[in-house]
């Protein structure tokens, strides 16, 4: 008997235009001790899986036919009461984005404890015991100290950590974990996973593993689900679907993966996919707005230096300054990035790849150190029309396509408002037409400037956050971890994207990620950070094949990998 058991299970949310069919006829099952992979485009059914089977669906949206049996037990039409004695206790979920499931008010003790209090029978100092060493067990550095810590003070990938550690604090018998490392990086990725094949095999745990990264499903999955549309396409051993699937859109979903033992020129297009982001082939650059002037033409030597670079952030405020603590974000680094070149940026979570970042843009004022941008001082200058020149030239794509952008705004506002700001263009109607050639660019069309954030899928408003970043004709665009919540079809029209935009408009590119294959893909220079420090600066190629620190060396070794 199953663990767990999904038969014919078909999702429907009633609207105004009739019934939307999110999951249709699908069954399948999990054993003990297995780890089940699902794996498909945004929009195919799989969360709404895991939302089902927990009774977790959104109003009003419904199970309408099939059952849901757990080691038996059916579960699919149990009360509201009933299933608060599963969730949790019996059926772990981590979900997909941490901040919805942790409370930003309260502490991660608090909500680790109360969590341990409210399913196990064991005394407070146990649970807080528990709790520590749970934060231990998913890589939580100084777990004791930072247990009394609040959500917003943890980094996007300990939150996460935090998450997975929630979900398995009282021993489940089936976990539903929801894109569970798509914000982590390689080694606390590899973490993770060991830890829950550990448990899958130690406690005979079932497990559903939703994701996109196909690396992870090789090394991780037995069996593998592939949904298309709210359809189970295509089911099988791990083995068999990665070296041979049998339905076209599973091959294409493989080739879109980004290999990484080897570079390539293109990312393959998926079969079937939201757009094939051939726009840039038969745009005339030379007579339209982006490409007139002396905005791109290409200098020689660095566009960007930095040296000795510091920054601190104070985390005890005290009177005395002798008692005041700092967290060294950024320790004393020096690189530079030169005109035309894909620089990267790598390493884990926290170890100041984005602070960098936002150092470089001004979002954060700089601790110490020097930078220079095209022979301008960043730190130091007080010209203010000089500044804002260097700042109309560095622009920043930001890594969560949702958060970044405003969604009360129409996409023709929000492109439009760095034109407005910087005063780029000569009136409204120029600014629209700006806009629309600009959302032709990304492979939008100009009709999208008159809808909302939300009327777009992640990868489409990751196009438009790069159209807004374009708007100011910048020479340097930092890519702050751009596709780390993309599928891989979407994550490989987006890099395609960017590949063509730096061709034609001799772009020069940050691109930090903490998915070594996409880096290899995309960079001419590697730059390895850890704890704040840069261990390692090298032409990518060389990085991979011989990496020269220890630290890289570990980084390398545990980067996910599959046959293609």
């Amino acid at each position: 008997m199953a663990l767990l058991d999904i038969k014919n299970m078909r999702v429907e949310f009633p609207g105004r235009h009739g019934v939307f069919t999110s999951v249709n006829d699908v069954s399948l099952y999990v054993n003990e001790g297995e780890i089940l992979g699902l794996v498909g485009e945004s929009g195919a059914g799989k969360s709404t899986i895991g939302n089902a089977v927990m009774g977790l669906l959104q109003a009003p949206g419904r199970m309408s036919e099939g059952e849901v049996r757990l080691n038996g037990e059916r579960i699919d039409q149990l009360s509201e009461i009933d299933m608060r004695s599963i969730r949790g206790k019996r059926i772990g979920m981590i979900f997909q984005d941490p901040m919805t499931s942790l409370n930003p008010i309260e502490t991660i003790e608090f909500q680790l404890v109360e969590t341990i209090l409210a399913h196990l029978d064991v005394s407070m100092s146990e649970a807080r015991k528990r709790a520590v060493e749970l934060l231990e067990q998913v890589g939580i550095p100084e777990a004791s100290v930072r247990i009394k810590q609040y959500p917003h003070q943890f980094s996007g990938g300990m939150r996460q950590r935090v998450v997975i550690a929630l979900a398995l604090c009282v021993e489940p018998e089936l976990i539903i974990a929801d894109e569970p490392t798509t914000a982590l990086d390689v080694t606390i990725q590899a973490q993770i996973l060991q830890l829950i094949k550990d448990m899958c095999k130690s406690r005979k745990l079932g497990v559903i593993l939703v994701t996109h990264d196909m690396g992870v499903i090789a090394e991780t999955a037995d069996r593998v689900a592939v949904m298309y549309r709210g359809r189970l396409i295509e089911l099988g051993d791990t083995s068999q679907i990665m070296n041979a699937p049998k339905e076209a859109y599973t091959q294409s979903l493989i080739a879109a993966v980004p290999p990484s033992n080897k570079k390539i020129d293109r990312f393959p297009k998926v079969a079937i996919a939201e757009s094939d982001g051939s726009a840039l082939q038969d745009f005339d650059l030379q007579s339209h707005w982006l490409g007139r002037g002396s905005a791109y033409e290409t200098s020689s030597g660095s566009l960007l230096e930095v040296r000795s670079l510091r920054k601190q952030f104070l985390i005890k405020g005290a009177i005395r300054p002798s008692n005041r603590k700092y967290l060294d974000a950024i320790k004393d680094i020096s690189f530079d990035v030169k005109a035309g070149e894909t620089f990267g940026l790598v390493g884990e979570s926290g170890s100041g790849k984005s602070t960098v970042a936002r150092v470089i843009t001004g979002i954060y004022p700089a601790t110490g150190g020097e930078m220079e941008f095209d022979g301008h001082d960043l730190i130091n200058t007080k010209n203010a029309k000089e500044k804002q020149q260097v700042r109309q030239d560095i622009q920043m794509v930001f890594q969560d396509p949702y958060s970044s952008l405003n969604g009360r705004m129409k996409i023709g506002a929000i492109v439009a408002e760095p034109m407005f700001v910087n005063k780029l263009a000569e009136n409204g109607k120029e600014r629209r037409e700006i806009v629309a050639d600009l959302l032709e660019l990304v492979g939008l069309g100009k009709d999208a400037a008159r809808k909302y954030p939300h009327e777009f899928s992640g990868g489409q408003r990751q196009r438009i956050s790069i159209a807004r970043a374009l708007a100011t004709r910048p020479r340097f665009l930092i890519c702050d971890e751009p596709t780390s919540a993309l599928d891989v079809s979407i994550q490989a029209q987006i890099l395609n994207l960017l590949k063509d935009l730096q061709d034609q408009l001799k772009l020069t590119l940050l691109f930090i990620s903490h998915d070594l294959p996409v880096i290899r893909q995309m960079c001419d220079r590697v730059g390895v950070m850890r704890f704040g420090d840069l261990v390692e600066v090298s032409e990518t190629e060389a990085l991979f094949e011989h990496p020269q620190h220890s630290y890289t060396q570990t980084l390398i070794g545990r980067m996910p990998r599959f046959a293609k």
